[in-house]
C-alpha cells in the first residue's frame, strides 16, 4: 500500500479529455494552431500536478514537443495527460493529443510533449510532492524515460550555464 508520501499514476492522470476544433482554432494554413494545443496542454499538465501535489504549481519547463501531424477542421482533439515521475518538488507530465474525425472515427496521434512543474508553498518555495507510483507496464516504462529525460535537462542546463557564466 503507498505511504501518505506517494501517490499512485492513475490518482492525477486525465484521460482523453475532448476539445472539439472549431474555425477560429484553424492557422493561416487551414489546420489547427499549434500554439492552442500547447497552451491546452500546459493547462491541463497544471491539473495534472496539482492534484499530484495538493499544491499551486508553476510550469518549469517544457520540452520534447513533438508535432508528429496535423489536426484539421471538424476534428475533435483528445488530450491524454499523465505524472511521469517526481523529484523533490518537481513533477515531469506527459501530454499525448490524439485528432479524431468526427465522421469516420480515424484517430491520429498529433503530439506528443514533456512538462516539468514545480510545486510550491504558500510562500512560493519549492515543497516537496509525493512519491509517483507506477501501476501498468506503461507507467513504469515511462517512470524509467523521465529519470533519462531529467538526467539530460539538467546536463544541459550545466553546459549553458558553465558556457555563459549564468
Amino acid at each position: 500500500m503507498p505511504s501518505p508520501k506517494s501517490k499512485p499514476v492513475s490518482a492525477s492522470a486525465i484521460e482523453q479529455h475532448v476539445y472539439k476544433v472549431f474555425p477560429n482554432d484553424m492557422n493561416s494554413h487551414n489546420t489547427v494552431f499549434g500554439g492552442m494545443i500547447m497552451a491546452k496542454c500546459d493547462r491541463l499538465a497544471l491539473v495534472v500536478a496539482e492534484r499530484h501535489s495538493a499544491h499551486v504549481c508553476v510550469t518549469a519547463a517544457v520540452d520534447s514537443i513533438h508535432f508528429r501531424a496535423p489536426a484539421k477542421g471538424n476534428d475533435t482533439l483528445l488530450f491524454s495527460l499523465s505524472l511521469n515521475r517526481s523529484w523533490g518538488s518537481s513533477m515531469e507530465i506527459g501530454a499525448r493529443v490524439e485528432a479524431e474525425n468526427s465522421y469516420t472515427g480515424e484517430v491520429r496521434h498529433i503530439l506528443s510533449a514533456f512538462f516539468t512543474f514545480v510545486a510550491l508553498d504558500e510562500e512560493d518555495k519549492p515543497v516537496d510532492v509525493p512519491e509517483a507510483i507506477p501501476e501498468t507496464d506503461e507507467q513504469k516504462r515511462r517512470f524509467e524515460n523521465a529519470e533519462i529525460r531529467r538526467k539530460g535537462r539538467l546536463q544541459t542546463r550545466e553546459k549553458l550555464s558553465s558556457r555563459t557564466g549564468q
